[in-house]
């Protein structure tokens, strides 16, 4: 049963988190790790996605909690960012 903090169920469709911490955390918890890692579908509202367009030799959890400033000085070489939209409005070199 959940209470009101979202405790006591998990939100996510997979995840690599043990099924029991899952239902300890509160859902706001949950929703704030990459979607990597713990599924909820929530990255798009938080904001952590990864803006690689092409190979990333990053791994995707860490590519979707990176903020958006280290990736865009990130070398395209190791992340490549090339035309990927950023939230202010800026492009990928």
């Amino acid at each position: 049963m959940q209470n009101e903090r979202g405790q006591g169920v998990s939100h996510a469709a997979d995840s690599q988190v043990p099924g029991k911490v899952q239902e300890k955390v509160p859902s706001s918890v949950e929703h704030k790790l990459p979607d990597a890692i713990h599924d909820t579908g929530s990255n798009q509202q938080t904001g952590k996605v990864s803006h690689a367009t092409g190979s990333s030799v990053v791994p995707q959890a860490i590519q979707e909690g990176l903020p958006e400033k280290i990736e865009k000085i990130v070398p395209n070489k190791i992340h490549d960012t090339k035309g990927a939209q950023f939230a202010d409005g800026s492009v990928g070199n």
